[in-house]
């Protein structure tokens, strides 16, 4: 008769297998101690950090760029609640880190990315890389450094060989996919004059729509992210001037002026705009969207109509990068947010698809010029190759 104690620990070691097979092995931090002295910090201060798995073959001269997401803060309290965490603190993070999906090692799980240099930054400074506060409050000693952070970690990635790039892509999650819209165009500029240069937006087309009682709660928290870490002078200049400072934490305003090009992954129903930007807590006080957003086959027959709404508010938002040649989109109506990092949604036998195309060889398609690829999915609940999400993840903070 078998050991419970043994099967449990033969049990353990087959899920460990597996995790590493479809995920890839762990990658250590890199801890920029060079940083500190230009002021390019976190917010307690301590030196900002990157994950790096250098590149082989073929990919030896290609970079892949990947930021971190995790929300925002967007006031003294906010972000000290941040500041002891791994989102304020490189001193919090990781050691090691798995890299999985658009990360992976793995020819079978990443066929066009997996031998390039691939790089995860990691994020603490809670302004998507936009902030530059000079000043130092000597009472709470938070630091909004983001954009310091932003271009000590690129300058350092170039003396490592970035300098030589052939190829390049700048992508991200979330806050971290708004990151890679905002700094798109200073991306390339860095970067050879030949080098191929395009950037990925995972789940950070944030789109700037009332909340389900009318009021303009996401464009008011963004103000104050804005205002918070002084980021407008970080910001694309050509939309500010146009927009202001504030519209262009909005994709849909700050995409409209951005040369290089730019792809779209997104669920049109995103589980964080969904619960954060549609119906907030505070707007739900009763909790009659608890459930709905916790999954979307809870909403009934009036959520449903609300998020249906939305979603064409969303796709609107979107129009004027439909319109551009040089854009590629995967928007499918999943119950997602963020799927390049999730093998289940990037690359695998039960990835969502449109049309017959997974995510990876969506991207791969755009990048390389292969097949343009920008496609829309129906509504939900049409596409059947939707992995079911719970949103209770906690990688993605509320506000």
């Amino acid at each position: 008769m078998t050991d419970p104690n043994s099967y449990q620990w033969i049990c353990y070691a087959l899920g460990l297998m597996m995790l590493l097979k479809t995920e890839g092995l762990f990658v250590g931090i890199t801890i920029l101690d060079s940083a500190v002295a230009k002021g390019a910090v976190c917010l307690d201060g301590s030196p900002p950090a990157y994950h790096y798995d250098k590149g082989s073959g073929s990919g030896i001269n290609s970079w892949l760029i990947h930021i971190e997401g995790g929300g925002w803060c967007n006031n003294v309290t906010s972000c000290l609640a941040r500041k002891n965490t791994h989102l304020g603190s490189s001193n919090k993070m990781e050691k090691q880190i798995a890299f999985s999906g658009i990360l992976s090692s793995n020819r079978n799980f990443n066929p066009d990315f997996y031998n390039w240099n691939r790089i995860k930054i990691r994020y603490c400074d809670g302004s998507s890389l936009t902030g530059d506060v000079e000043t130092v409050n000597p009472e709470t000693r938070l630091q909004f450094r983001g954009a310091r952070i932003w271009l000590a970690v690129i300058e350092d990635l170039l003396l490592k060989g970035m300098k030589n790039a052939e190829n390049a892509i700048l992508s991200g999650c979330s806050a971290g996919g708004l990151t890679s819209i905002l700094h798109c165009d200073s991306f390339k500029a860095l970067l050879p004059m030949g080098a191929k240069v395009k950037c990925l937006s995972d789940a950070g087309y944030f789109i700037n729509a009332r909340d389900i009682s009318g009021a303009p709660h996401i464009q008011s928290y963004f103000n104050q992210v804005v205002s918070t870490h002084e980021s407008s002078k970080n910001l694309p200049q050509s939309c500010a001037s146009r927009f202001g400072p504030t519209m262009c934490f909005f994709p849909q305003y700050a995409s409209q002026q951005i040369q290089t090009p730019l792809f779209i992954l997104n669920a049109a129903y995103d589980y964080w705009q969904i619960r954060n930007i549609l119906a907030p807590a505070e707007e739900d006080p009763q909790g009659a969207w608890a459930l709905c957003k916790l999954d979307i086959m809870n909403c009934s027959p009036v959520q449903l109509k609300v998020m249906q709404d939305f979603r064409m508010e969303f796709l609107d938002a979107l129009s004027i990068l439909q319109r551009l040649s040089s854009t590629g989109m995967f928007i499918d109506s999943c119950y997602a947010h963020c799927q390049s990092e999730m093998q289940e949604f990037w690359f695998r036998y039960d990835s969502p698809i449109l049309a017959n195309t997974t995510v990876a060889k969506a991207v791969a398609n755009w990048f390389y010029d292969r097949v343009p690829f920008k496609k829309v999915d129906c509504p939900y609940p049409c596409n059947l190759s939707c992995p079911v999400v719970s949103s209770t993840s906690e990688a993605f903070p509320e506000l």
